[in-house]
């Protein structure tokens, strides 16, 4: 009998024939509590088809005691809210019929009071049947709207990979608005020739109305992550972007006030010269990697906290930048350890604020390591008592408690917990990424 072979150890970076290639999408099934409200409304509805019946049934009884025949206008009133126009319809027609027949056998179809009361059920139908027309009109209307904005919404904060170089990434999202997806919270990820890059950043604001500034930072962020050799370089792009969008919001709210909303040959001016004092030719951005001289207004308080971080492939160390954001959490072993740096840099935006304004910090990240980096709506999440979520006790418990725990498997868990303290809603949007170094990358991977 032939000995059987002990299995070869896998070399770092070697992959199983059946293991996915790294940073490649999959698609995932979506957790139950990430289903929209609509959605979640329609999981436990009982079926609308089966309750179609009622109208009918009540039709018969209707037309058996002739004495209810007033109450056949319920039909299609209750038929109009449990089914669309095309059943509604039939309904109503169906409650016609069935009044006639109770005239024939009752009085005749020439009494004043029959006439009547098919007048009645004739025009309330007709006023209910056009209602219902209207109604699956605007339901198709906010569908198209509700897929259109979805989309946009997964374009803009894609999902992270699962595998990027020598990392195992996780995130999630939660938006306080309802029928949203994203808001003023972001992250992203992006392969360079040395290592890995992440962005996660939290834009002054929540909900819809922050999504400009999100979509302009994780613009900037990919089109220039591996175009930097430095994090300072890079973090100064970012800060530029920001500071630049924002002279020219604060110009057009200043044109508004002082010409109106009709007169634009002012605004159309300042796009061609560019904002005075920030020295950029005519039609071009900032300059390159440093901010800009807003002019004072209420836009300029509009900033966004982000930690920037690098992650070389070969090595044991994290390098950030921490602009204003909630320091990242190590988790090596059991040990729960916040990543505080020395001198914390400005929020994105307010970078002219100081002289010096990016400071890089190194801290160490060994194989078998994770970064769990958060947003501020994640530990400000507040309970019945008014009490936060105590993030690093509830991740100090659950490491100890499962050591060997994937980064998806911890995610989930403290989404779970978070949406308990909070009572199932939150007042900010929350995100949350999971960083795991695993070992050296094979190669090289695009951008995402």
């Amino acid at each position: 009998m032939p000995l059987r072979q002990p299995p070869r150890e896998r070399r770092p970076g070697e992959r199983r024939p059946d293991e996915p290639r790294p940073g490649a999408r999959h698609p995932r099934a979506r957790h139950p509590d990430d289903r929209r409200p609509h959605e979640r409304r329609r999981s436990w509805a009982p079926d609308r088809r089966a309750l179609t019946a009622v109208p009918l049934a009540l039709i018969v009884v209707i037309t058996v005691v002739d004495e209810l025949a007033p109450l056949l206008i319920v039909a299609p009133a209750l038929t109009a809210s449990l089914a669309g126009a095309r059943a509604t319809t039939v309904v109503a027609l169906l409650s016609l019929a069935a009044l006639t027949v109770i005239g024939i056998l009752r009085d005749g179809l020439t009494t004043g009071n029959h006439e009547t009361q098919l007048g009645a059920l004739l025009a309330v139908s007709a006023l209910i049947v056009a209602l219902r027309v209207l109604r699956d009109r605007h339901e198709r209307e906010l569908a198209q709207v509700r897929s259109v904005s979805e989309a946009a919404q997964r374009v803009l904060l894609r999902p992270l990979p699962d595998r990027t170089g020598p990392l195992h990434l996780a995130s999630f999202y939660l938006a306080a608005e309802a029928e949203a997806q994203v808001g003023g919270d972001l992250y992203a990820a992006a392969r360079t020739a040395t290592g890995t890059r992440l962005l996660v950043g939290d834009v002054r604001g929540k909900g819809l109305a922050s999504l400009g500034d999100a979509a302009l930072l994780l613009g900037a962020f990919r089109a220039a992550a591996h175009l930097y050799p430095d994090l300072p370089g890079l973090v100064g792009h970012l800060d530029g972007s920001i500071a630049w969008d924002l002279a020219q919001l604060a110009e057009q709210q200043r044109v508004q006030r002082e010409d109106g909303l009709g007169d634009r040959p002012r605004l159309r001016a300042f796009r061609r010269a560019g904002p005075a004092g920030t020295g950029a030719p005519p039609g071009t951005g900032p300059p390159e990697g440093g901010p800009t001289d807003a002019p004072a207004d209420d836009s300029g308080e509009s900033f966004i906290t982000a930690v920037v971080l690098d992650v070389p492939d070969d090595g044991t160390v994290v390098r950030l930048v921490d602009c204003g954001h909630p320091p990242p959490l190590l988790l090596h072993g059991d040990r729960v350890t916040a990543l505080e740096p020395r001198r914390t840099s400005p929020p994105l935006g307010l970078g002219e604020l100081v002289a010096a304004p990016y400071v890089v910090e190194d801290f160490p990240f060994l194989p078998g390591d994770r970064l769990l980096i958060y947003t501020d709506g994640v530990i400000e999440a507040r309970d019945a008592e008014r009490r936060f979520y105590p993030l690093s006790e509830r991740v100090a418990e659950r490491t100890a408690a499962h050591p060997s725990e994937s980064p998806a498997a911890l995610l989930l868990h403290l989404r779970r917990d978070l949406l308990a303290h909070a009572g199932g809603r939150l007042d900010d949007d929350a995100a949350m990424v999971v960083v795991e170094r695993l070992g050296r990358s094979p190669g090289p991977e695009p951008a995402r």
